[in-house]
């Protein structure tokens, strides 16, 4: 098949799930091409199965915002025809899926019929989705597409009962690639991160609101007064000044590392022995799913997905949301004993292992094969 790709390029969630399943997808034969408005951070290498086209947008003084959509549709016009592209996969409702309704009505003016799977990620449905303002265009969007997927049933869940939607969803986990984590590093070098008798418990996001930075730092005060331990703080966001602040406040800043966006994420998690993700709202918990297969327990809220990736108990424990006590007291309980501790890594590993990229893609393929019978 010569498949489509639409994302955001960037560090987030959706655009590394979108660019890790064009590259399976080209590795499985198919030809794969991203459409976007910057090359996707994880999109290291171009080859004769994987192709990027750049989305620019001309700056006219009579737009006071420029029209992102209409160039990504036009550029998506232009592209399936000259690519003879068979099916258009988008990621995020809105602007993608919505710019991709429209360049396939404007390819059935050429009795072009292309079929449209859409994948909602989250905030396009809990965040922006759910404004008034929006709320109708992703309806449209979602219901003019040929087939839909959810990265998880809660977020399945949400967007039913935000929207008046009357196409299927289909629930499609994000993934993992066991292999490359399996890979490993033979010297993580945990040595320049901590001392031998401390232990490293890690936080990677985008550093925004809904990611409870603040949480992250206290729940790691209690640790630490505890149990000899560093925190390190990957990711860049709006919340990064506040949370360096309050590491000033607390006297943490031996403690405390921020270490800003890092392409080294699996040589981080290698050192790591907990992983926080306090948020207040997760549609998957991807990051969480990317610390259990380096096996790297979890100690995380209870919101949305996360249950389904993150098995309290087993892989880790479920707090309510700000509740920085419990989760500070169920981080001290891996953390405390050795043995305890090997037992949750290795039951981390084992349940990532279930969200395999080899045991996810089929699902998309099939799903591509069911569009193509409706166009």
């Amino acid at each position: 098949m010569k498949i489509a790709i639409v994302c955001y390029p960037t560090f987030g969630g959706s655009g590394v799930v979108a660019t890790e399943l064009g590259i399976a997808l080209s590795k499985r034969g198919h030809e794969v091409h991203f459409i976007t408005y910057k090359q996707p951070v994880r999109l290291a290498l171009l080859n004769e199965k994987i192709h990027f086209h750049e989305v620019n947008v001309p700056d006219y003084a009579l737009f006071h915002y420029q029209p992102y959509e209409l160039a990504l549709s036009s550029k998506l016009v232009r592209i399936i025809k000259k690519h003879k592209i068979d099916i258009l996969h988008v990621h995020y409702a809105i602007p993608h899926a919505y710019a991709g309704y429209m360049a396939k009505e404007m390819l059935k003016q050429e009795n072009i019929h292309i079929p449209m799977v859409t994948t909602l990620h989250g905030t396009d449905i809990t965040l922006v989705g759910s404004h008034p303002f929006y709320r109708p265009a992703v309806s449209f969007s979602i219901n003019n597409s040929d087939v839909v997927t959810s990265v998880s049933q809660s977020l399945k869940t949400d967007t039913l009962r935000l929207f008046d939607i009357t196409r299927e969803i289909d629930v499609v986990p994000n993934f993992i690639d066991v292999s490359a984590a399996n890979s490993g590093f033979t010297d993580c070098q945990r040595e320049l991160m901590a001392n031998e008798d401390e232990r490293i418990v890690t936080h990677i996001s985008n550093f925004r609101k809904v990611k409870r930075i603040e949480d992250v730092i206290e729940v790691f005060h209690r640790i630490q007064l505890e149990i000899p331990s560093k925190l390190l703080m990957v990711g860049e966001g709006p919340e990064r000044e506040t949370g360096e602040r309050l590491v000033r406040e607390l006297g943490l800043e031996d403690k405390v590392k921020f270490l800003g966006n890092s392409n080294e994420i699996d040589k981080i998690l290698c050192f790591s022995d907990l992983f926080l993700l306090p948020s207040e709202a997760e549609s998957f918990g991807l990051a969480a799913l990317e610390a259990m297969v380096n096996e790297v327990p979890v100690v995380s809220s209870n919101a949305g997905g996360i249950p389904e990736v993150n098995i309290d108990g087993v892989t880790g424990y479920l707090s309510n949301v700000g509740n920085i006590a419990d989760m500070a007291q169920n981080a001290i309980r891996i953390l405390q004993d050795d043995v305890i501790l090997r037992e949750f890594k290795h039951n981390a590993k084992r349940e990532a292992a279930k969200f395999d990229i080899n045991n996810i893609v089929p699902l998309y393929e099939e799903l591509y094969e069911k569009a193509l019978v409706k166009a």
